[in-house]
């Protein structure tokens, strides 16, 4: 089973930023989640999330 959150080296590998833009990336994303009223770890973001506020899926299906 796939990893229920992405760390700063996968957010970093995924969207070819860096580790500073990618911790500002993971803020950003946990203040949205954490206004639906989920509870957020810092330094990690949920997967699901991530993947439906870059690709608007809820996996990574290989995009060409």
């Amino acid at each position: 089973m796939e990893n229920m959150f992405m760390r700063v080296d996968e957010v970093m590998r995924e969207l070819g930023v860096s580790e500073s833009y990618a911790y500002k990336l993971i803020r950003k994303l946990n203040r949205e989640l954490a206004k639906t009223g989920c509870v957020t770890i810092a330094g990690r973001i949920d997967r699901k999330f991530f993947y439906e506020h870059f690709y608007g899926t809820q996996a990574y299906e290989g995009r060409k």
